[in-house]
């Protein structure tokens, strides 16, 4: 949990004449590099400038690109902004990287759980099947149970809880039969 006192690098503090110090520039260079978008601080109660850290960062990136690399303010603009968008694509490849890798940790447990119930139906012999399970409810607003059960009817059968099921991951076993620990329902 953070604190309200817990300062990021995106926290707006400096003021503008503090800013100016900090990034060697003139304060009325800071107002132009806002109205032009360049740097945009943040602003407090009193509508007064408040830069943050990365602003500060920013400033001095955009000084060096115009005095050392020669570059014009469109094509210091255009830098940044496709700086902020790689940077924005890393933080949404990381979430996505980590979604794929829980997603196939459920995978891998619907798979261990069907090949688990295709055991006990080969040991069971008694022509149980795979069985949708179905909502008890009599409201006509209830969903169905996302999951599917063992047994020959709704008496006694084994609920194996496989939301992920319900979302699509059996489609691959039920498309591709060749795959090991493949099953299918009847």
């Amino acid at each position: 949990m953070t604190s309200q006192f817990e300062l990021s690098d995106d926290t707006p503090v400096y003021v503008i004449s503090v800013a100016a110090q900090l990034s060697g520039l003139h304060p009325q260079t800071l107002r132009a590099y806002d109205r032009l978008g360049l740097v945009s601080p943040g602003r407090s109660a009193g509508r007064g400038r408040r830069y943050s850290l990365r602003d500060i960062l920013t400033l001095r990136e955009v000084q060096r690109l115009s005095q050392e690399e020669g570059i014009n303010l469109s094509g210091i603009k255009r830098i940044l902004e496709l700086e902020l968008a790689e940077r924005r694509n890393r933080l949404l490849l990381a979430e996505l990287q980590a979604e794929v890798s829980q997603l196939r940790a459920e995978l891998e447990s619907t798979r261990s759980v069907a090949a688990r119930l295709a055991a006990l139906l080969r040991r069971k012999g008694e022509g149980a099947a795979l069985v949708p399970v179905h909502g008890t409810g009599t409201g006509a607003s209830q969903a169905p149970a996302t999951g599917f059960t063992v047994g020959p009817g709704p008496a006694g059968e084994i609920d194996l809880g496989a939301a992920s099921l319900a979302r699509g991951d059996s489609t691959d076993r039920h498309d591709n039969p060749r795959r090991e620990g493949s099953w299918t329902t009847s």
